[in-house]
């Protein structure tokens, strides 16, 4: 059963694993501490552990884009990827923005990122248009209502 919850101190090993590689403990306890704040730059964000049983597998962000409009970015961890966990963390994580009211799912992906792409459109986006990003990445934007 995959679940999403808040990071804990408890998942310093599996972050400093495949995540943080290259920071202390007490900066991954530090990065913890920042993700309870539930906000970026003035705007609702929030970084879940993505767990299946107790073992964390992965992270799923939801970043606030306007009053209506959220994006979800997935990681999933080298060793868990290729096992459903994205998409079933993707779904969870857009009934969480629903249910705090935002009614548009959008996404940046870049036109080589193929595993993206796929992801995105069995989760129901449709191709929105394409641009050159503010890291000059040619990305596709996704969109779907949630």
């Amino acid at each position: 059963m995959l679940m999403l919850k808040n990071i804990a101190d408890k998942d310093i090993p599996q972050l400093k694993k495949y995540y943080f590689k290259n920071k202390s403990n007490f900066e991954i306890a530090e990065i913890i501490k920042e993700f309870q704040n539930k906000e970026y730059k003035g705007k609702y964000f929030e970084m879940f552990g993505i767990y299946s049983s107790d073992l964390l597998v992965g992270l799923v962000s939801l970043y606030q884009h306007n009053s209506f409009a959220v994006s979800a970015g997935p990681e999933i961890f080298e060793s868990y990827r290729k096992m459903g966990y994205g998409y079933e963390a993707m779904v969870k994580a857009y009934e969480i923005a629903k249910a705090k009211g935002y009614k548009l799912a959008s996404a940046q992906i870049k036109k080589d990122n193929i595993a993206s792409i796929k992801l995105h459109e069995k989760l129901g986006f449709e191709l929105e248009s394409e641009l050159i990003n503010k890291k000059g990445n040619e990305v596709y934007v996704y969109q779907k209502l949630l």
